[in-house]
């Protein structure tokens, strides 16, 4: 890539990147209700998202021999979960306990 082409290329990203961060904040002030169908999936999103999330973890289970990482992280993040109710814990230890597993155990 020559180097017009890069920097029109970030040029586009940076603006698309904005555009979609303050798109919201212009379209939705805080003085102003937003309308009942963007708290409805402020909502559901979070839990629609997460079912994706494990839908497309296990996608493989059924077909490998072995989806015991998986099953285990799934395990330990529930425990992780219930034990604290925090999301991100849940998420940054899931990752790391996931990685230590396929990396050093199930390799």
């Amino acid at each position: 890539m020559s180097l017009p082409h890069q920097l029109i290329t970030i040029t586009v990203v940076v603006i698309g990147t904005m555009i979609t961060r303050f798109l919201p904040f212009l379209l939705f002030p805080e003085n102003k209700t937003p309308p009942a169908y963007i708290t409805y999936l402020g909502n559901v999103l979070p839990y629609a998202t997460m079912g994706l999330l494990v839908i497309f973890c296990l996608k493989d289970a059924v077909t490998r021999a072995f989806a015991f990482p998986e099953l285990l992280t799934i395990l330990f993040i529930v425990i992780i979960h219930k034990w604290k109710h925090s999301t991100f814990l849940s998420i940054g230890l899931g990752t790391v306990f996931y990685m230590v597993l396929i990396q050093n155990i199930f390799f």
